[in-house]
């Protein structure tokens, strides 16, 4: 697998799991839960689902040769560009009004 292949597979995945959480009602995409998620809920799988993308990532630059050492300034910056992935899904979920909700009772 090329280079440009494995980032290009990289980049829609964490684009994928960065909206997941705002896309589905399920936790994790498939497990349903009795009460509607709320905002923490979903900020505790964006969390997670962040560090399920950082080992895919690792995962496929192992496939690719040597693991790089990482410091923390990496994990800030990925950290900081998954939340703005996730920006078109909390788009979504919180600012669109979707069919069949009650609208806002103005006064």
């Amino acid at each position: 697998m090329s280079q440009s292949v494995v980032i290009g597979v990289l980049l829609l995945a964490s684009v994928v799991l960065a909206n997941l959480p705002f896309l589905s009602q399920r936790l994790f995409g498939f497990l349903a839960l009795p009460v509607e998620k709320s905002v923490w809920i979903r900020l505790a799988e964006l969390c997670t689902l962040y560090f399920l993308t950082g080992a895919i990532g690792m995962l496929l630059e192992h496939r690719a040769g040597q693991i790089a050492r990482q410091t923390w300034e990496f994990y800030a910056i990925t950290g900081a560009l998954f939340v703005t992935l996730a920006f078109p899904g909390f788009i979504y979920r919180y600012l669109l009004k979707h069919p069949g909700e009650p609208t806002p009772s103005g006064g």
